[in-house]
């Protein structure tokens, strides 16, 4: 799965690749440069690049848009960082938001733990030939029924993963799982409006994992950084 990934980008290098307009990009400033490692459960303001014209912020892990009781929304959201491509369409949680809503989440890398023995390594996975990509989401805009302020928060979508991954991630919850990395190609596509169910489920296959590397890290990188 993925819950641990990267943006070490500034915004305005994020909305140059996209070619989006940074309408935000003093506030993304603050928020997104020095993520070296961005923490899903802690549900931070991340970069989305949707549809329109500029570039939006939004936390990791989806409120779906139906959610009434305040109270649930903590454990709802423990729940959504990741969702898996082969249930999105099934689950109320994700099925609006896969057929509507779907977003790219720029991304300069992703850690999963690697099992040997007694010990988990953390490894830092990245793209061979570009240094920013995206990650296939969804999002959702919830209105907070209390307060009536609107939050925008999303979900990164999983597929089977690829031979590289599958040997990193060897232990653990959730094995034999990546994000879905669309190749740039494919991008505009992900945000179309039009696409049909199984237009979307093509899109949502493993990377080709040739075009991927992968580096170890100090077994306690992820918790100091």
């Amino acid at each position: 799965m993925c819950f641990f990934s990267s943006q070490t980008k500034k915004a305005i290098e994020i909305a140059r690749r996209y070619r989006r307009q940074p309408g935000i990009v003093e506030m993304a400033e603050q928020i997104i440069q020095e993520q070296k490692i961005i923490k899903a459960y802690q549900h931070p303001d991340c970069l989305i690049v949707t549809p329109g014209v500029e570039l939006q912020t939004a936390k990791w892990g989806l409120i779906p848009f139906w959610v009434r009781d305040v109270e649930k929304v903590e454990s709802i959201r423990s729940m959504t960082a990741n969702a898996k491509a082969e249930t999105a369409f099934e689950l109320p949680s994700f099925r609006e938001a896969i057929k509507k809503r779907r977003c790219l989440i720029p991304s300069t890398g992703y850690f999963e733990y690697h099992h040997e023995e007694k010990e988990a390594i953390p490894y830092h996975i990245f793209l061979r030939d570009t240094e920013i990509f995206s990650l296939a989401g969804m999002y959702e805009e919830w209105l907070h029924p209390d307060t009536k302020e609107t939050i925008r928060t999303f979900s990164v979508l999983t597929v089977p993963a690829n031979e590289l991954c599958a040997y990193i991630h060897n232990g653990g919850r959730n094995l034999g799982r990546m994000p879905a990395i669309l190749p740039p190609e494919k991008e505009k596509t992900w945000l179309r409006q039009d696409l049909t169910k199984e237009e979307i489920n093509r899109l949502l296959i493993p990377y080709d994992s040739l075009r991927m590397d992968a580096c170890a890290l100090e077994k306690d990188y992820l918790k100091r950084v």
